[in-house]
């Protein structure tokens, strides 16, 4: 089975976080650990204060969270949505492995 791929891009040190008591980055990886409790996925965080163009792309956006490449949340995670999207990738890596391994139906040929 394919796992689908959770990426959270945040600041490594929320210290460094221009709001004030913001809690965004640590509620995400609260939901995204419990969720892996459930749910099998690969997670990887990515710290965009390892990079300029990270941290210019993302700073105002932080968290945001990708699911196989797609952008899913920024700010605040529903944690029961967010079951439901990783859920939903399962199904279709699931889906698209069972259909290329169908054999393609043959049709009987019938001359007039």
């Amino acid at each position: 089975m394919t796992k689908p791929t959770v990426e959270l891009y945040a600041l490594e040190d929320c210290a460094l976080c221009a709001i004030d008591d913001c809690a965004l980055c640590k509620d995400a990886r609260s939901i995204i650990s419990r969720a892996s409790r459930e749910l099998p996925f690969v997670f990887k965080e990515v710290g965009i204060d390892s990079s300029e163009d990270l941290l210019r792309r993302y700073r105002g956006e932080i968290p945001t969270i990708f699911i196989n490449g797609k952008k899913v949340f920024k700010y605040k995670v529903d944690e029961a949505e967010f079951k439901k999207r990783v859920r939903r990738e399962i199904i279709k890596a699931g889906m698209s492995r069972i259909s290329k391994n169908r054999p393609k139906p043959t049709w009987p040929k019938f001359s007039q």
